[in-house]
Parts: structure tokens; sequence; C-alpha cells
């Protein structure tokens, strides 16, 4: 009996989804405006988002000028950002706040682009080209809209991004650095690299590790230079660590740092007795 209800149940379910399937089919082929555009907000509404945006594409292009144009323009966006098409729904938002300018939702339409973009933005490790166009944006947004009820969301949406780009700038400064014994060529990137890091992320806390591996790879530089260089090489790793030491008295790279100074001098005293300064 039990296994008998189970079997209707199951019939009068793929009833009903065909049924639904056929309607939809029906509209989708009809050239009946306010029918497409009525069931693109009735599909929407019951958060069928695939439906509404298939209906609202083909109607779109007909509504020009027309009042539900801003209504149907909002509504595919947003159709597109919950399917997660965030690459989508970012330039159909961004489309909407500049036909729309004065729309109530110019400024909701606005944010979204840049949130969209936010959600679009890779792992930091990959490239971070989207993760620097989503700070832009937000960036922007609240520049326009400077009370604007998503002011905190934004900001914690910049920190966290910007938190990704310094996780990106850290791992590829790292990594030239522990390539540094197979190319000498890596310990000037690393150098560069370090020196980037601090000039963009000045707040960071891993600072106090960049500035102590890019002496200690400027000390390196100087050992596998050319004799002709090594004079101005070990000078320059010298006043890093001097730099470094007075900056940084509580530093656990406090004795690595002394000791690249040490050795600096007695490199710099044995080219002087040798008479190579």
């Amino acid at each position: 009996m039990l296994k008998s209800k189970q079997y209707v149940y199951f019939i009068l379910v793929i009833f009903l989804f065909l049924s639904y399937c056929s309607q939809f089919r029906k509209i989708e082929k009809s050239d009946d405006l306010e029918a497409k555009y009525k069931a693109a907000i009735e599909y929407f509404d019951k958060k069928d988002y695939y439906r509404s945006s298939v209906l609202l594409e083909q109607i779109l292009p007909l509504l020009r000028g027309d009042k539900r144009a801003e209504k149907a323009q909002y509504y595919y966006a947003y159709s597109h950002f919950h399917q997660k098409l965030y690459i989508q729904s970012a330039y159909y938002f961004k489309l909407f706040y500049q036909t729309y300018s004065r729309s109530e939702f110019a400024e909701e339409s606005m944010y979204m682009h840049a949130y969209s973009l936010f959600l679009d933005s890779p792992a930091f490790n990959l490239d971070q080209s989207s993760t620097f166009e989503a700070v832009e944006a937000m960036q922007n947004f609240l520049n326009k809209y400077p009370q604007t009820e998503y002011k905190e969301q934004g900001n914690n949406i910049i920190n966290r991004l910007r938190e990704k780009l310094e996780d990106k700038a850290y791992f590829n400064a790292k990594e030239y650095y522990k390539l540094k014994d197979y190319d000498p060529r890596n310990l000037k990137a690393a150098i560069i690299a370090f020196e980037n890091f601090e000039k963009d992320f000045p707040d960071s806390k891993r600072n106090e590790e960049i500035n102590y591996l890019r002496l200690d790879a400027k000390f390196r530089l100087a050992q596998q230079s050319v004799p002709l260089k090594q004079k101005e090489r070990f000078k320059e790793a010298l006043k890093l660590c001097e730099t470094f030491i007075d900056f940084y008295p509580e530093s656990v790279y406090l004795k690595k740092a002394e000791n690249i100074y040490k050795e600096s001098i007695d490199q710099l005293s044995k080219k002087e007795a040798n008479g190579n300064l």
C-alpha cells in the first residue's frame, strides 16, 4: 500500500514537472510581450532564475522606452547573480546603473556590481586582475555614496580583497627567494618584490619578515656578485642591517641580522686589506 502511494506521488510529480516545462516552452515561443514579462517576474519570484533570465533576455530589446524596461533590467541582473554567474551579473548591474542613474535602484546596483566582482575574485595564488578591478569598483562606489547603508560591508570587502592581494604579493616574493640558489637573478627579483611589498602594504604584519629577507637577499647577492660590484652591494647590505636592527630591536631575526652585519664588515675589511677597495 505504501509503495503504491509512493508510486502515485512520483507519477504526479513527473506530471507536474512536465506540465511546468510545457508551460514555459509555450510562453518562450509566444509573441505575447506582456505574457512573457509577467511570466518572467513570476518565475523570478518563485526563485526560478534560469527561466526568468531566458524570458527577460528575449523581451529586454523589445522594452526599450517602455516603463517596464527598468524593472526588467534590474531583475535580469539579479537573475544572473542568483545563478552565481558573477561575471555576467557584474556586467548587467553596471549596465543598469549607467542606464538608469536616477533610479531608486542605482545605488544598490552599483554596489552589486562591485560585490559580484568580489565574489568572482579567484584564490590568491591565481591571477588577481579581477581582484584589482573589484577593489576599484567598490572604492568608486563608496566615494560616490559615502553615506550608503552598504558602507560597512563595502569597507570589509575592500579589506578582504587587499588581504588577498597582500597574500599574492607575499607568495610571489617568497617564491623568488626560494629559488635563490638556482639562479642569482632570482635574488634581484626577490629584492625588488620585497621592496614593492613594503611599499604597497606599509602596515602589513609581514614587514618584519620581509625586511629581514630583503637584507638577507641583498647579502647573498653581494656574495655571488663579481668583485667589481661586491663593494657597493656589501655596503648596501650593511645599511639594510643597520636599519633593520634599529627598527626591530626585539625581532626574532635579530641574531641572524647581526651575523649578516658582522659578515659584511669582515668581507669589506678583507677587500680593503687586499687593496680591492
